[in-house]
C-alpha cells in the first residue's frame, strides 16, 4: 500500500502541519475535514479515471498523473477561485489574491455569488458524463437490468444525452430568479457543449471507428483522454471547492486541505488500474457512474435549493458500496453456473 499511496501520506502531512503553521489547531481541524470532504466526494471520479486510464498508453498514463495533478491541485483548487472572483469584481488576479488573504469574508461572498453558475456548468458536464454510460447501446453488462436495458435501447436515438441535459436544464431554470435565468443558461449550455466537444475530438481522431460504443474510446486518443480526464476532475471538483467555503474562508487552508484529497484520488486511480480492480469487481464502474449522475442532479438542485455536503459526500460512497456488493454476488453466481 505504501507504493501507492506513499506520496499521498507524505504530502497529506506536509499540507496539515502548513495548515496548523497557518491557522493554528483550527486550522490544522478544518484542513483534515478538507481532505476527509475531497476524497469522499470524488472515490467514484477515481473508479472512472481508472476505467478510461486503463485502456490510455503508458505515456498518457504518466502525463495524466503527473501534469494532471498540477491542474487539479493548483489550477482548480488555487486558480479557479481566484479567476472566479476576478471575472465578478472586475479586479486583477494579484489583488483579488490580496483580498482573499486581506479580507476573506468578502472574498467568499464573491465566490459564493457564482455558485448557480459554476454549479449550472459542472452539473451538466456531469450529467452529460452518466447520460452517456447509461445511454451506450453496446453495453452488454447491465447492473440494474430492466431500467438500463431500456435506457440503452434510447442511446440509438441520435444525441440523446444532450437533448435530456438540456431538457433538464431548461426545466430547471423556469424555478430561478428572472435575473439568474440566462447566466445559468448560459453555463449549462457551455458544460454540455464543451462534453460534445471532447467526444467530436475522439471521433474526428478515431479515424471513423464508432466512438458512442464507449465513452472510454477517448481513452486510445491520448489527447483527448488526458482533456477529457482533467475536465472531469474540474467538474467533480467544482462542488468541492463550493462547498469548502462553507466550511472555511481562509484560500490557504482551502488549497492544502483540497490538494492533499486530490492527491489520494490520484493514488486510489493508480491502485485500481495496477490492481486490476475493475475487471474483479464487474459493476463498480456502474456504481461510480451512478454516483456521477446522484452528484449532476444534486449539484444542478443546488442552484435552487440547499443540498446538504454530507448527502453529498455519502450517496457517491453508497453506490461505490452497493455496486461492490453486487460485484461480489455476480462472481459467485457465474463460479456457481461454471
Amino acid at each position: 500500500m505504501l507504493r501507492y499511496f506513499g506520496v499521498s501520506y507524505f504530502i497529506s502531512i506536509m499540507a496539515l502541519v502548513l495548515s496548523f503553521w497557518w491557522g493554528g489547531w483550527s486550522g490544522l481541524v478544518i484542513g483534515t475535514l478538507l481532505v476527509i470532504m475531497e476524497v469522499t466526494f470524488s472515490f467514484d471520479n477515481a473508479i472512472v479515471n481508472a476505467a478510461i486510464l486503463t485502456k490510455m498508453d503508458e505515456k498518457w498514463q504518466r502525463r495524466f498523473l503527473t501534469w494532471g495533478i498540477l491542474f487539479a491541485v493548483f489550477g482548480m483548487r488555487l486558480v479557479f477561485p481566484v479567476l472566479i472572483v476576478a471575472v465578478a469584481t472586475g479586479l486583477g488576479m494579484v489583488d483579488v489574491v490580496k483580498l482573499s488573504l486581506e479580507d476573506p469574508a468578502n472574498y467568499t461572498k464573491y465566490v459564493m455569488q457564482s455558485h448557480s453558475q459554476i454549479a449550472a456548468f459542472g452539473g451538466t458536464f456531469l450529467l452529460m458524463v452518466f447520460l452517456h454510460f447509461m445511454f451506450d447501446e453496446t453495453k452488454e453488462l447491465h447492473w440494474i437490468g430492466t431500467v438500463e436495458k431500456k435506457l440503452a435501447r434510447l442511446g440509438k436515438l441520435e444525441s440523446m444525452e444532450a437533448v435530456t441535459a438540456l431538457s433538464i436544464l431548461l426545466l430547471l431554470q423556469h424555478f430561478l430568479p428572472a435575473e439568474e435565468k440566462l447566466s445559468v443558461l448560459v453555463a449549462g449550455t457551455v458544460g454540455v457543449v464543451l462534453y460534445v466537444v471532447v467526444k467530436s475530438i475522439t471521433a474526428l481522431a478515431s479515424n471513423g471507428e464508432d466512438s458512442h460504443s464507449t465513452v472510454n474510446a477517448l481513452a486510445y486518443n491520448g489527447l483527448a483522454g488526458f482533456i477529457y480526464l482533467n475536465l472531469l476532475d474540474a467538474s467533480f471538483s467544482l462542488d468541492g471547492v463550493i462547498g469548502a467555503f462553507a466550511i472555511s474562508q481562509d484560500i490557504i487552508i482551502i488549497m492544502l486541505g483540497l490538494g492533499a484529497g486530490a492527491m489520494y484520488v490520484r493514488s486510489v486511480t493508480i491502485y485500481l488500474v495496477h490492481k486490476g480492480t475493475l475487471g474483479k469487481y464487474v459493476f463498480l464502474e456502474h456504481g461510480a457512474h451512478y454516483g456521477i449522475g446522484a452528484l449532476a442532479i444534486i449539484m444542478l438542485l443546488s442552484i435552487h435549493v440547499h443540498v446538504s455536503e454530507i448527502i453529498t459526500g455519502l450517496i457517491g460512497i453508497a453506490f461505490i458500496f452497493l455496486s461492490l456488493y453486487s460485484s461480489v454476488r455476480y462472481t459467485r453466481k457465474q463460479k456457481t453456473l461454471s
